[in-house]
């Protein structure tokens, strides 16, 4: 009874050190940012720091596990880097360029509505309304869907205090309705982060069912983002003084991408599924929203909108709703198999890609 205690406060313990982990990107990135370091060259060097360090154990832990190398997987591991790596991340850097950590981290929360949508487009995924698992799909799905309107649409005012200098006059409604345009904009890139993120979900599945070797598939995925974004940087970023690390602020914010955002987190991760199961460690996502929004005050001195709460909320609950219509409608197809679908099997047999909507962007 001691041993099993033990085990769950050792879950317990590091799923939240696992959110924790994902709420330190948020922020190092916002302070990435803010102190100008490039948005090509911070994914550049986060992907090549992952890639030297997953690349080595993918090698020596899956010697035997292997299939051979096709052109054919070799263009899909291409594929899933471009909506995987570089649109997620691409995306996600823009967004986060007007909008706050905050509202990024809220946003992700949609990622397992947006990848049921997705999932449902391409018949992958069935939703029976007449079924209490499919309805609460259906209706996690739309609340979602409005939470995320909801944050782009309607900013609200401040919750914590209002910082306006009314002094300022015209100039100052010139600034806030140009503050409001990029905030609607960082919001619409923040959902262009979440959809190539849950594409690179459903993409992912029937690709690692034919290489099951993960860490090497995502050795290969880091790769070819890299690449991806090497190319961007030749067009985009021809200034040679933005690739040196100019202060050890931005070596830090750099090793933390590459070494925790993606070494740790990805071993950490596995950890949790493996012992925990995937909707468990989806239901911890929302602690990182609150986790974000609380360094986010102390550390950045982020504001607090009523729209981008009441938008999170009804997220939260999407998500939820979603994570239980998922878990209802397994127990139903294990009892009836005639039922099962072919994303669910897919899920069974990589318990670990059911949760890879938990990755860091």
């Amino acid at each position: 009874m001691a041993s099993v205690v033990t085990q769950k406060v050792k879950l317990l313990v590091a799923l939240l050190t696992l959110q924790l982990c994902f709420a330190g990107y948020h922020i190092v990135s916002r302070l990435a940012l803010n102190i100008g370091v490039s948005q090509v060259v911070y994914p550049v060097y986060r992907n090549l720091i992952a890639l030297l360090l997953l690349s080595p154990f993918a090698y020596v832990l899956e010697k035997n596990q292997r299939p051979p190398l096709t052109l054919s997987l070799l263009v899909q591991f291409f594929l899933l880097a471009l909506l995987g790596i570089t649109a997620n991340q691409g995306f996600y850097l823009l967004g986060l360029y007007y909008a706050s950590p905050t509202f990024a981290s809220a946003l992700q929360n949609s990622v397992p509505a947006i990848t049921f949508v997705l999932a449902l487009a391409l018949r992958l995924e069935e939703a029976n309304i007449t079924r209490r698992d499919g309805l609460a799909k259906v209706l996690g799905t739309i609340a979602s869907v409005g939470g995320a309107t909801v944050i782009t649409l309607y900013k609200g005012p401040p919750l914590l205090h209002l910082q306006m200098d009314l002094t300022q006059g015209d100039t100052l409604e010139v600034d806030q309705s140009t503050k409001t345009q990029n905030w609607t904009w960082g919001c619409i890139y923040l959902l262009g982060h979440c959809l190539s993120w849950a594409g690179w979900i459903v993409f992912q599945a029937p690709v690692v069912k034919k290489y099951p070797a993960k860490l090497t598939l995502t050795s290969f995925t880091c790769f070819f983002g890299l690449i991806q974004f090497l190319i961007i940087a030749a067009f985009a970023e021809d200034d040679l003084e933005n690739w040196k690390i100019q202060s050890l602020e931005e070596l830090f914010i750099i090793l933390y991408a590459g070494i925790i955002a993606s070494g740790v987190v990805i071993s950490l991760q596995t950890w949790c599924i493996q012992k925990g199961g995937p909707v468990f460690v989806a239901v911890f996502q929302p602690v990182q929203t609150i986790l974000v929004a609380v360094m986010a005050a102390l550390i950045l001195g982020d504001q607090l909108y009523s729209g981008g709460l009441i938008g999170a909320i009804l997220i939260v609950l999407g998500l939820y709703l979603v994570l239980w219509g998922k878990t209802n409608e397994k127990k139903v197809t294990e009892s009836s198999p005639s039922l099962t679908n072919p994303l669910l099997k897919a899920e069974e047999e990589n318990k670990e890609i059911d949760a890879a909507s938990k990755d860091i962007p």
